[in-house]
């Protein structure tokens, strides 16, 4: 209800004030040209999301002091902290990045968006910066309508630029114009009264806004022409900074878990920050005063003191959260713990991420993963086997010969439970996120999706083995019985190598060993075909059992091949360059057959 009436209400707010003061319309015209700004700004950095920020961010977040230098600088670049934790909160749900390295860069997202201050109180109320606006707003409308992405790029972030300028020139020229018929100051309240009440209508106007930028232009531009006081000047740049979490929390709501509890860091940290700076307010004033008269700001530029105060009382809440990152990890992990689901669903799938395609890209490669873990249980209990068996390095022969009893399992209901659900929501994910990608990203995505339906075509010819196979392993027929166990060492062999190769990700050279598993796959397969022909001749095994074994061994063949071309997908390691080029030098089809028919006639 009070969602519904809200925005008619400040839709009939801004308009009386339209209608009885011109200089407001000024004001609120500058306030919605530099939002306005801002968005192009974003749009304009979104461009440049599609890989250099992705890897960038994590070369730079293996450490707590590296995750908060990343925040600064992306922030000093990118002017906006909100952009910067949207972006983070994307990484954290692809998995990309650990909680305590999120945490590190919001940290140092808030000490980064104190340079817009700097640049408005030293440079943008000091210059006519209309003059600048008008050449970016120019060249940069011509530059987004560019096609290629770059361009459209670099045009938004100048058109930003260029609607930043003009809103804070309007807000500038509105506040001095007030200030020729109302003055506002006569609305002051000292003392600790006056710093709640602004500090509160701090955070309304950011939340309103959803731009702690704008509020601080705001605040900037109405304390140049007077029209506040010094003192209600820092408790709004304190509501400021609280006000600013709405984005990320709006931004979390899309998001994982994960996603979710830096969201909670984040409103952590500004509640801390700004209880410090209420308590020692007239303190950090002091401090202020002093550290201006050393770096030369005149006693009365209250306008450049208001920026000293926002990198103080940021940088101070940095200072006392650092030490406490690992007991804030386990408290937010505490308070939001996984949700436990009666089927498997996605860890790093959200929508937060789709904006960015490599970090979309590298989700989806993670979800497939997952997907793969779950099927991996089911495969191995459709041979009979346990997981921990065929990762050991315990011999496989001892591990077929001590696994002889039936694993009761229903592959149906797995499925159901476990990939079904997980496969479809990867898919549907896919197919949104391509959308937002070029040409070679939405190909590595295809790639990804025929992966998953590998894993789904492995489980399906699993059961179909599992049918007899859970039969025959108990056999009283000795030969039927070997047959059985040796395809499932050899599936159980097919496994560990994967394993193995999923573990030496790191070494590009590692997926070429599966294709030696093709070459095993060809020769078992016609091994087990002249082992048959043996069997049906010397009369060893009925007829059923041989047509069963004929269409088993195919069924493992079938398992096999879905697993290698998975492997070949999944377990690709470097750039995409460098995955590119691995799945060029496998082997194909037609490659194996000339090589084994060379082996064959050298033989």
């Amino acid at each position: 209800m009070i969602r519904k009436i809200v925005l008619p209400t400040i839709l009939f707010l801004l308009a009386y004030g339209f209608w009885i003061s011109p200089n407001f319309k000024e004001i609120a015209a500058g306030v919605s040209i530099f939002l306005f700004g801002m968005l192009f700004l974003e749009e304009g950095f979104k461009a440049f999301t599609g890989g250099l920020l992705e890897r960038l961010l994590r070369r730079t977040t293996d450490s707590t002091w590296k995750a908060l230098s990343f925040g600064v600088v992306s922030t000093t670049i990118m002017q906006s902290s909100s952009l910067v934790s949207v972006i983070t909160i994307s990484f954290l749900g692809a998995g990309l990045i650990g909680l305590a390295a999120g945490i590190g860069i919001v940290f140092g997202a808030n000490l980064g968006t104190t340079t817009g201050a700097w640049l408005i109180a030293g440079f943008g109320l000091k210059v006519k910066i209309s003059a600048y606006a008008m050449p970016m707003l120019v060249f940069g409308i011509i530059l987004v309508f560019q096609k290629s992405k770059n361009l459209k790029g670099i045009g938004y972030i100048l058109a930003g630029l260029g609607f930043l300028f003009l809103g804070i020139h309007h807000m500038k020229e509105g506040f001095e114009a007030f200030r020729d018929t109302i003055d506002l100051t006569k609305f002051a309240v000292a003392g600790y009264p006056g710093i709640l009440l602004f500090t509160l209508i701090g955070v309304f106007a950011t939340v309103v806004m959803q731009s702690s930028h704008a509020t601080l232009v705001i605040i900037i531009t109405a304390l140049a022409a007077q029209q506040i006081t010094y003192e209600n000047a820092l408790a709004l740049a304190i509501g400021a900074n609280i006000g600013t979490t709405i984005t990320a929390i709006l931004g979390s709501m899309s998001s994982n878990v994960q996603g979710k509890r830096l969201a909670g860091a984040h409103l952590i940290f500004k509640m801390v920050t700004a209880i410090i700076a209420i308590i020692f307010l007239f303190q950090i004033a002091r401090g202020v005063d002093w550290i201006s008269s050393v770096v030369g700001i005149s006693a009365d530029d209250y306008t450049l003191k208001l920026a000293v105060f926002h990198t103080i009382f940021n940088t101070i809440g940095i200072l006392a959260m650092l030490p406490f990152i690992d007991t804030l990890v386990n408290f937010l992990t505490s308070r939001m713990p996984e949700k436990v689901v009666s089927r498997a669903e996605p860890k790093y799938l959200n929508d937060s991420v789709i904006e960015l395609p490599d970090t979309a890209i590298e989700a989806v490669r993670k979800e497939t993963l997952h997907l793969y873990e779950n099927a991996f249980e089911i495969i191995a209990h459709g041979l009979s086997l346990h997981r921990h068996d065929i990762l050991s390095e315990k011999p496989l022969d001892e591990v077929i010969t001590s696994s002889s009893s039936v694993m009761p399992i229903d592959i149906d209901a797995e499925y159901e439970m476990n990939v079904k659900g997980l496969y479809s929501d990867i898919v549907n994910f896919i197919s949104r996120a391509q959308t937002k990608m070029g040409a070679d990203q939405a190909d590595e995505l295809f790639a990804l999706r025929a992966a998953g339906r590998d894993i789904v075509e492995a489980i399906k010819d699993t059961k179909h083995l599992q049918k007899n196979m859970s039969q025959y392993i108990i056999s009283d027929n000795e030969h039927i019985r070997a047959e059985y166990n040796r395809i499932r060492g050899y599936l159980g062999s097919v496994l560990r190598r994967l394993g193995i190769v999923q573990q030496e990700g790191d070494d590009p050279t590692s997926i070429l060993s599966l294709d030696v598993m093709k070459m095993e796959m060809q020769e078992n397969d016609s091994t087990v075909n002249g082992v048959l022909e043996a069997l049906i001749r010397e009369e060893r095994i009925t007829p059923l059992m041989a047509t069963s074994l004929m269409n088993d061994a195919t069924y493992a063949y079938d398992v096999t091949k879905n697993l290698v071309q998975m492997g070949e997908v999944l377990f690709a390691s470097g750039t995409q360059t460098m995955k590119d080029a691995e799945r060029i030098i496998a082997l194909d089809e037609d490659d194996i057959a000339e090589v084994l028919e060379l082996d064959k006639n050298r033989s």
